[in-house]
């Protein structure tokens, strides 16, 4: 499993890239695992509002249907329709299929460092 050391991380399984003054946000690798293979996505459209804290996506897989967290608030500003038609990118390359770009940008105090989500994963 990995945990790429420039990226911060949710307790709820999310990742976040910050770039200028947006962000990318995806789902672990821990997570798409945990999951099993993700079959449908469900996801937000450019200029909706996410709150930090509160679930912005649903991703089902074989197993269940998950809500995705929003670790920022902010406006998107871009998503990625690739995960519509193939969402089981999410599986093959977690830190590259990233779910969406957010900015104007608030409540990031909950993020934490990739040592910190490593350990996170090992204890539950």
């Amino acid at each position: 499993m990995s945990f790429p050391k420039e990226l911060r991380y949710t307790k709820t399984h999310e990742w976040v890239k910050s770039q200028d003054d947006s962000v990318t946000i995806g789902l672990t690798d821990f997570a798409q695992k945990e999951l099993g293979d993700i079959v449908f996505i469900d996801i937000p459209e450019v200029g909706d509002q996410v709150t930090a804290g509160v679930s912005f996506a649903d991703v089902e897989s074989v197993k269940a249907v998950s809500e995705v967290i929003s670790p920022v608030s902010g406006i998107v500003t871009e998503v990625n329709e690739d995960l519509v038609d193939a969402p089981e990118t999410i599986n093959e390359k977690p830190y590259e299929a990233w779910i969406i770009k957010v900015n104007e940008l608030g409540d990031m105090e909950e993020l934490i460092s990739a040592q910190e989500y490593e350990q996170l994963t090992k204890e539950g």
